[in-house]
């Protein structure tokens, strides 16, 4: 009996039904929303709380199995793949609940299979006042949320996970249960753990508990979409909202070809030129003052067609939307499939990457919409290619490698909320240099025998 056939045995015994080897289940929980080919596990298995998760991992480290973490499988980097085989850990079934909210202190303590939109339903029925800021669009996991460091269209006012995460309760790859963090605001308490797992993606331990910031809910929140002549104006026109000290809560960039894809996909009429999506939060006069001040500015740098929604179900719609832009992408070519790629750099040095990007696209085959988190320098390209022709898959892994070039020649890096996963390893080698050795110490002090969600992240 070979030891993945003893480790299945351990672990069907004890966790019976909770534990699955039917091939639908497999197939479910080998595909993520990227490009990459699938790859099934051999076993999914569904713990119920922090020890029978710490239990099966001494299972699988005892037989040298590898182990896969499991939220709600949007990754884009091929993250939950089974690339080396092993078992599909998956928290979103027993490990979703609320544990506790703190109105008081803003926070909130979750399972790590609780999703965003979970937690701020809650929220709204028990009428804190709060909500959970961070928003990726997708409808993710707060435990994959913090795996991979996830940002959102909010970043911009309140930061990605690694600025909401306070503490975290994780499984290391021997067994232990490990509490990080707390609920204190700062700490100078030994090594920061917390997020030394943040942006981890697996590969040192399973996170299985998230304690994350909240923020008011503003009293008054308008929204506001404008059409500009050219990409640099419109990112011109941020620079200089932020630095007149105009406090914008989200900035959303939609190139032409991604707004004509959002028009058709959720029936608007945009303008088909580069857009900026804006909101605004605060008090009725802050807000009143933010939008006259955002008006004069873009209309300056040639930005027309103001259209703004101040109703919740109209803002809803517009950012609904944005967050859609992914899936009209891919209906611009039907039966394509998304080569999704972000970097981020310096805001001053946004415009220049993303002229760039669009000069190497003029010259290829392949349709790629632009669009981003202009607030903060961070922005995507979705190569939409066909599956059954392999050269375009060449092409777009050489589009997006000279975009990483690029960024990180003006002071960026290879992804700001993507994650390495299975797709940027060679470009985390080009930017980090010899902090990968640093990288490879902790990961086989933590991990010696690599179970921890093996080919992801690092090379070893």
């Amino acid at each position: 009996m070979d030891s993945l056939t003893r480790a299945v045995t351990e672990l069907s015994t004890l966790m019976g039904e909770r534990f699955s080897l039917d091939e639908k289940v497999l197939i479910g929980h080998g595909k993520d929303a990227s490009h990459h080919n699938p790859q099934p596990p051999q076993a999914v298995a569904f713990p119920n709380g922090n020890d029978e998760t710490a239990a099966l991992i001494k299972i699988c480290q005892k037989y040298r199995v590898p182990v896969i973490p499991f939220g709600k499988g949007t990754s884009v980097e091929g993250g939950i793949l089974a690339v080396h085989g092993g078992i599909t850990i998956d928290l979103s079934v027993h490990m979703n609940n609320i544990i506790e909210i703190n109105t008081a202190d803003r926070d909130a303590r979750v399972q790590a299979g609780v999703t965003r939109k979970q937690l701020n339903r809650y929220l709204s029925q028990e009428n804190t006042g709060l909500y959970f800021p961070v928003d990726p669009g997708a409808d993710a996991s707060l435990g994959g949320m913090v795996a991979t460091r996830a940002s959102g269209t909010e970043a911009v006012r309140y930061g990605t996970m690694r600025e909401n995460v306070l503490g975290l309760t994780a499984v290391m790859p021997d067994g232990r249960i490990v509490n990080t963090g707390g609920r204190a605001r700062k700490s100078a308490a030994g090594y920061d753990l917390s997020h030394l797992l943040v942006g981890s993606e697996g590969t040192l331990a399973v996170i299985t508990e998230v304690c994350v910031k909240l923020a008011h809910i503003p009293p008054s929140i308008s929204a506001a979409v404008c059409a500009f002549p050219d990409i640099k104006s419109a990112i011109i026109t941020v620079i200089k909202l932020i630095s007149e000290g105009i406090d914008i809560a989200r900035s959303e960039l939609l190139d032409e070809i991604q707004i004509d894809a959002v028009n058709r996909y959720s029936g608007f009429d945009y303008s088909i030129k580069p857009t900026l999506f804006l909101e605004f939060h605060g008090s009725d006069a802050e807000v009143k003052d933010q939008i006259e001040s955002t008006r004069k500015i873009a209309m300056c740098l040639g930005g027309a067609d103001f259209q703004w929604a101040t109703e919740r179900k109209k803002r809803e719609k517009l950012w609904q939307a944005r967050h859609d832009g992914y899936y009209a992408c891919l209906a611009l070519r039907p039966g394509s499939v998304g080569y999704v790629t972000d970097v981020c750099v310096p805001i001053s040095q946004l415009a220049d990457c993303i002229v760039r990007a669009k000069s190497d696209l003029s010259t290829s085959s392949l349709v790629a919409p632009i669009f981003g988190h202009i607030g903060d320098g961070n922005f995507h390209v979705v190569y939409l290619i066909d599956p059954q022709k392999p050269q375009e898959l060449v092409e777009a892994r050489k589009l997006g490698d000279r975009l990483v070039e690029h960024a990180l020649a003006l002071g960026g890096t290879c992804t700001g909320e993507h994650g390495i996963g299975l797709g940027k390893l060679d470009a985390l080698e080009s930017e980090c240099g010899e902090g990968i050795s640093v990288m490879r110490a902790i990961k086989r002090a933590l991990d010696p025998h690599n179970i921890m969600n093996p080919g992801k992240v690092l090379r070893l």
